[in-house]
């Protein structure tokens, strides 16, 4: 049975393992972010591990004395002060420790999110975030995933990696690198065999992967690929929160400074369906009348992430929900698609409300850097080496690695700027804390449909009984 609604996999874990398993727990599916897992168990592990819930789940990895060690390297049983530990920023060749925080980390998500849901979870990684991807779908399967969906870029090799982990082949993934060729593209390589150090490696089942795509001519090529096709589809409107595919075409900017989408971007779902996969809708399918529309086009059914994010399990700082939806209920509500935003060049869509980098006094106000480094790319280096940098950085550090100048403007770090939106934002020596950044849909203003009589919040449960205009199993 697939399910009718797939709930986003909204990153960075905004799409918690809480709110996977309530979803899941419904019949739906509950998807995980897998962006940037390791830094947020490495950071709840950094506050003590609050719940015991990252220790929980590592109880039940399959190679014991690998969890030993990541606690051992990441749990603070005593008290760490205002500052997180900083952690070495992903490069394409993954050092052990890194690999084992990785790995460690996809698994306690998806178990957490899998432990007595008793329905489908799944993870959501993004293909312009390269480098962890192999060590992180491991994890993920290591705890039983049952879906792997991945958008952002063309994630053509994705059917292949899942493929070879199922049955604990080596496996390996293209980086791209600004300046190399087709012909001596670098990459990531991930050893199941060399991870277990000699362990017995357990059975694993094949998840389904379904790539996210803005176009039928993408989805196509993606059905089409030799090394593999995806299980199915999550087609995405322009109108949905987080990154957005660009304009086709040359980029046109309207009055209020966002990009201009047009007919060359309505994907022909008739293409689509006639692919004889599963899909989905996704962007502006949040009612009940829009998925019996998506139905119609001959859709399984639709993925909704902005009525979740918002919900009481999401992973959202609670203040910084609340702060949202005292702006939805007055009619205040605003989300901008900003083609400036994201160090990946993707539009994406900011909602603007006060204390976060939304407002140009904030932005102004933080120093540039980069820390995390999940959003940097790969160049090749004058001397053939490799070298990385990530268009959010210091000014001078970009101009001086080959950067463009003119790609820094507006550039804003979504790595602390989304781990300050859980609530696992850095406070810098210097006595500043990271400022949060919000995204959210362009139906951001719907959201009172779940807010009336008075309401101040609401659940998971309401927005899936509302999809399906039904009370939802209980």
């Amino acid at each position: 049975m697939l399910p009718v609604i797939i709930q986003g996999g909204m990153g960075v874990g905004v799409s918690s393992w809480q709110l996977a398993r309530t979803v899941a727990g419904l019949g739906q599916l509950g998807v995980v972010s897998g962006t940037a897992t390791a830094v947020t168990h490495a950071r709840r592990l950094a506050d003590g591990d609050p719940g015991g819930h990252t220790q929980r789940a590592l109880e039940h990895f399959p190679f014991p004395h690998i969890a030993e060690r990541v606690l051992d390297r990441h749990l603070n049983r005593g008290s760490r002060g205002a500052r997180f530990p900083g952690l070495t920023r992903p490069k394409i060749e993954y050092t052990r420790e890194q690999t084992e925080l990785t790995v460690a980390a996809n698994f306690a998500e998806v178990f957490l999110a899998r432990d007595g849901a008793g329905g489908p979870i799944g993870i959501n990684f993004l293909e312009k975030i390269q480098m962890p991807t192999l060590p992180s779908i491991y994890g993920a399967m290591l705890a039983g995933v049952d879906f792997v969906l991945m958008g952002a870029g063309i994630p053509a090799r994705i059917p292949a990696v899942i493929d070879g982990l199922h049955v604990h082949k080596d496996v390996s993934l293209p980086i791209n690198v600004v300046g190399d060729t087709t012909s001596d593209r670098a990459e990531s390589h991930f050893s199941p065999a060399e991870f277990a150090e000699g362990a017995v490696q357990p059975d694993l089942d094949r998840p389904m992967f379904l790539a996210i795509v803005s176009s039928a001519t993408l989805a196509t090529y993606l059905d089409r690929n030799s090394a593999g096709s995806p299980d199915g589809f999550v087609v995405e409107m322009p109108t949905a929160g987080g990154h957005n595919a660009p304009p086709r075409g040359k980029l046109q900017i309207d009055e209020d400074g966002e990009p201009m989408y047009g007919p060359r971007d309505r994907v022909d779902l008739e293409v689509i369906a006639g692919l004889g996969k599963p899909f989905w809708l996704a962007g502006g399918y949040g009612t009940a009348e829009q998925l019996r529309a998506a139905q119609a086009h001959g859709a399984v059914g639709v993925q909704v992430g902005t009525a979740f994010a918002f919900c009481e399990e999401s992973g959202l700082d609670p203040q910084l929900r609340r702060q949202v939806l005292d702006q939805v209920v007055a009619g205040e509500a605003h989300v901008r698609t900003d083609v400036r935003a994201s160090p990946t060049g993707f539009p994406f869509k900011v909602i603007e409300t006060k204390n976060t980098l939304s407002t140009e006094n904030v932005y102004e106000a933080r120093p540039r850097k980069c820390d995390i480094g999940y959003l940097r790319e790969a160049y090749r280096k004058d001397d053939g080496g490799i070298g990385y940098r990530c268009a959010a950085e210091p000014v001078d550090d970009w101009i001086r690695k080959g950067g463009d100048p003119e790609a820094v403007e507006g550039r804003q770090c979504l790595c602390n700027g989304l781990m300050s939106t859980i609530g696992l934002g850095q406070v810098r020596r210097e006595g500043y804390a990271e400022p949060p950044i919000m995204t959210a849909g362009d139906d951001l203003s719907s959201l009172t449909r779940y807010l009336e009589d008075g309401r101040t919040t609401y659940h998971a449960r309401d927005v899936i009984e509302r999809l399906l205009g039904v009370t939802a199993d209980r």
